[in-house]
């Protein structure tokens, strides 16, 4: 496993991550952020805003693209501080550690610690978030992860089962004044909800879910990508209690996962762990008949 100093469309601070099969770049320019992830060689698994990558400064928020590291429930002005300043960064051994300076507005500072497997498609991102107010701070990490256009991101649900045997519900969904549960794009199953991405979209959507299997994937062009999470029971997420969301409109599909809503006291901080795991030639699901088929054998194969 290799890491780098690099150069990376504009940003000349960013280090690269790699083994035989899989790299990453992280910025240290902006951020923190990791902006490309994928097979070496191929393309990158996340959507970059051309627009925007190589840019530093200033005072308005930009999404960048890439994969980034917020805290819940949203808001604004407290989402969209901007994150267009250098930070620092570690280099150890075997992963980086990026750490954002203070937000001045929320006393809340930003941390990833990366670090990839020595051979497999793996990445793990320890999320961190510290308290340096003055005052308690109830929050959630939330992971967020701009995947490349054309896919379809993927949410397990719980067990069904019969009535009259199953008298009680078993998870919540979460639905936004935008969530058009009419959309085609949008597949409501017994087992699965499917949503795609679409260049042509001419509105925003979301969708979230308290789901239990500690898993969500995003499908597109023969790759498949899967984020694993830590699921904990008996306790208060977000946005009416959804553990994972997926967010599209034209640009980019958001694959996001959540942690339990907290009261952080001054000078505690939270963490959350998102794992990564890519693997090659498995087709994009059209149903949730697809995702039994090709996508359960590859979520299967991943060690708990």
């Amino acid at each position: 496993m290799d890491i780098e100093k690099v150069t990376y469309r504009g940003w000349d601070n960013c280090y690269r991550l790699a083994n035989n099969r899989i790299d990453l770049i992280a910025t240290t320019d902006v951020g923190p952020r990791i902006i490309r992830f994928g097979f070496i060689g191929e393309e990158n698994e996340f959507h970059e805003f051309d627009d925007q990558v190589g840019k530093t400064g200033g005072e308005l928020w930009h999404p960048y693209g890439g994969h980034r590291l917020w805290h819940a429930p949203e808001a604004a002005p407290r989402s969209y501080l901007p994150d267009n300043l250098p930070i620092e960064v570690k280099v150890k051994e075997n992963k980086i550690h990026l750490i954002q300076p203070v937000e001045a507005l929320s006393g809340i500072q930003k941390e990833m610690e990366i670090s990839i497997d020595e051979a497999g498609a793996i990445v793990t991102i320890l999320h961190r978030l510290c308290n340096h107010g003055l005052w308690p701070v109830e929050l959630a990490p939330w992971c967020q992860t701009d995947m490349a256009q054309n896919g379809v991101g993927i949410i397990p649900l719980p067990p069904r089962g019969p009535h009259p045997e199953n008298l009680l519900p078993v998870n919540t969904l979460s639905l936004w004044a935008y969530t058009d549960l009419s959309d085609p794009l949008l597949v409501t199953g017994t087992q699965f909800i499917l949503l795609g991405q679409d260049p042509a979209r001419s509105s925003p959507q979301k969708i979230g879910a308290y789901t239990l299997d500690g898993w969500t994937a995003y499908a597109r062009a023969g790759h498949l990508f899967v984020k694993r999470y830590t699921f904990q029971p008996d306790v208060r997420y977000p946005d009416m209690n959804a553990n994972v969301q997926i967010y599209t409109d034209s640009d980019i599909l958001e694959l996001e996962t959540l942690a339990p809503l907290i009261t952080l006291e001054p000078g505690e901080h939270v963490e959350h762990v998102e794992v990564w795991y890519l693997f090659n030639d498995i087709p994009q699901p059209v149903d949730e008949s697809d995702v039994v088929e090709h996508i359960l054998p590859a979520v299967r194969s991943i060690p708990l």
